[in-house]
């Protein structure tokens, strides 16, 4: 079916093509103006903590279009800067109750009063590119309540267990008034440390029976944990989670002291999420470890680090996004058949490349 307005201007007389394409002008004006005033009242919903409003605008910072980057910016410059929650990013193998944990986890601080945002992040198929995002489904009873908000978000292509735009997610959640924000990385192993870059504190979660204590040894995400749940505390695998957490205890020993830590800390204990034993215990030694890194000036260091982390990855996206414009695209792709039929070094064709962004 021919579009309604190309037809109308080729059928127009000549002296009334340009009262139609003025009246076109007119009316996108007008929807600049509406989608003005849409920014300005969504950022007062969000800024009530309406549930709807925070959806709709996560969805906006999601987005890769140009103009909807230039509206999240709009939206983000609207948001009080007073407002801080306490974000805990959550990390852990498949399989170990992340969701669980967090569903009983969340129930009992929005039983204290507290109002709770999940950012979940599902990991996305390399060959299809889309991601499940069930995690609503499995926690049923955390997305019926009216004080929590769960918001699952594919990976994508982003590397370290987080969605590209999950640290502007964070800024929303703190901007709708929540107290606790939860960050929930895809759990696929132990380089998942970009959470650290956006959370105050840092849990992991492990299962009982997981490895001997080199485990706790190991660079990446162990030396990133706050503190170590081991998870799954009950049955005929509550010995096996004691002596795991053991384990771990003493392996976080061996580690370098961090001066962001109390004493005491790292610390790892047990949990039982489907018996939401050990939920409150665990809930104090995050406010304990808080208060200190507060009191201590090191909750501000840490603000204004990531703040200027975030800002550097920015930067090496917009510079990364040049590639997907399409004249980039095709010397791409010229200069790597050339690299393929060994016309041409890596290094050269790399250096040609450059110079092409430059140009």
């Amino acid at each position: 079916m021919p579009c309604l307005i190309c037809q109308s201007v080729a059928e127009a007389k000549p002296n009334h093509t340009l009262d139609i394409l003025g009246a076109l002008q007119d009316n996108l004006c007008k929807r600049q103006k509406v989608i003005t005033m849409d920014l300005d009242d969504l950022a007062s919903r969000l800024m009530t903590g309406e549930r709807r409003a925070l959806a709709r605008a996560i969805t906006l910072v999601e987005s890769t279009r140009a103009d909807h980057r230039a509206q999240t910016a709009a939206l983000l410059g609207k948001l009080p800067k007073d407002r801080q929650a306490l974000r805990i990013g959550l990390s852990g193998t498949p399989g170990v109750g992340k969701s669980t944990f967090i569903e009983s986890f969340g129930m009992m601080l929005t039983a204290q009063g507290l109002r709770v945002a999940v950012l979940a992040v599902d990991p996305s198929s390399s060959r299809s590119g889309g991601s499940i995002l069930g995690d609503k489904t499995r926690m049923d009873r955390l997305s019926r309540d009216p004080n929590a908000f769960i918001r699952p978000s594919p990976s994508q292509t982003h590397l370290g267990g987080v969605a590209r735009r999950t640290c502007e997610a964070v800024a929303l959640c703190e901007g709708a008034g929540f107290d606790v924000v939860l960050i929930e990385t895809v759990g696929v192993g132990q380089s998942e440390t970009v959470v650290a870059q956006m959370a105050h504190l840092f849990l992991l979660l492990l299962a009982p029976a997981g490895g001997d204590e080199l485990q706790g040894v190991k660079r990446g995400i162990m030396e990133m944990a706050d503190v170590i749940l081991v998870n799954k505390a009950d049955g005929d695998l509550k010995h096996a989670a004691m002596r795991t957490c053991a384990d771990y205890s003493g392996a976080l020993r061996l580690m370098r002291k961090r001066p962001q830590d109390p004493d005491g800390f790292p610390k790892a204990t047990t949990v039982s999420a489907l018996e939401e034993d050990g939920l409150q215990a665990a809930w104090e030694t995050l406010k304990e470890l808080n208060t200190w890194r507060v009191e201590n000036g090191f909750f501000d260091t840490t603000r204004a680090t990531q703040a200027q982390y975030w800002f550097e990855q920015d930067v090496r996206a917009a510079l990364l996004s040049q590639l997907d414009q399409p004249q980039m695209r095709t010397t791409m792709q010229e200069l790597g058949q050339q690299v393929a039929t060994g016309e041409l070094d890596p290094a050269v064709a790399a250096t040609q490349m450059l110079a092409a962004l430059r140009d």
